[in-house]
Formats: structure tokens, sequence, C-alpha cells
């Protein structure tokens, strides 16, 4: 599997788990997902900076790479603003996580362990419940 079809498999993973946190409705797998993977994004206002930085090395992406599926799990943190509308106020940090499938994303966001350890990140933001999720498909 190529590095592109990795990284948007693991934001998939990553954003069936926020939408679940973020109480938003779960988004059906297309038939393309399966085949490509997808990628999930989530735009995060982060607060507390070193103690989200701490969980998600320490905690959260080793718990995720034990799940099916998953590809790729990256924590962003915004450099500058080249071109186009400006970011959601105080956005400092990109969830990217690429997983095979949506539907192999969402059983990790439904589990027991993502619901056990998303608390420990959505803790760390000034935004737990109102942060963008977007999901792509491999194209």
């Amino acid at each position: 599997m190529d590095r592109r079809s990795l990284i948007k498999m693991a934001a998939l993973s990553f954003g069936a788990e926020l939408t679940q946190i973020a109480g938003l409705p779960a988004v059906a797998a297309s038939s393309a997902d399966s085949k490509n993977g997808i990628v999930l994004y989530c735009d995060l206002a982060v607060a507390k900076e070193k103690e989200m930085l701490g969980v998600f090395h320490n905690t959260f992406k080793p718990a995720a790479q034990k799940f099916k599926g998953f590809i790729d799990l990256k924590i962003l943190k915004f450099n500058q603003h080249q071109q186009g509308p400006d970011l959601a106020k105080n956005i400092n940090y990109r969830f990217q996580l690429t997983y095979e499938s949506l539907a192999l994303q969402q059983k990790w966001v439904n589990s027991p362990t993502h619901k056990s350890l998303w608390p420990l990140m959505a803790a760390t933001l000034s935004n737990p419940n109102d942060f963008q999720v977007l999901i792509f498909d491999n194209a």
C-alpha cells in the first residue's frame, strides 16, 4: 500500500471516533472506501498542548494501531496560513487518521478502548464538542 493510501486510511479511523464523541450521526461507508481507504481530518482547538501530545503519543495512537484496518494516525501542528479562507477560530492542530475502510474505522470508534481513551484527548480541547470532522476517500 502506498503512503497516500495509508494517510487517507488513518484519517478515516479518527473521523469515526470523533463523530461518535461529538455526538454526530455515523457516516455510511461508501463502496469506494473499502477498496482504497479513507482519511479522516479533525481540526482541533487544543488548549492543553503538552497534555494532548502526551496522551496522543503515549496512549491514544498505540491503542489505535492495534485495530484492524488501521493504517496511520498523525497529529499535525498548524504552522501558517498561505491561501484561502481562514481556519476556524483557535484551530492549532489537525488530527489525521487513515483506515482501510470507514466500516473498520467505525469499529474502532465504537470500541470500549476508544470510548475510554477519547475523553482524555477531548479534555485537552477548548472545543471538545464543536470541531470539524472531514472524511475523504482515497482516490
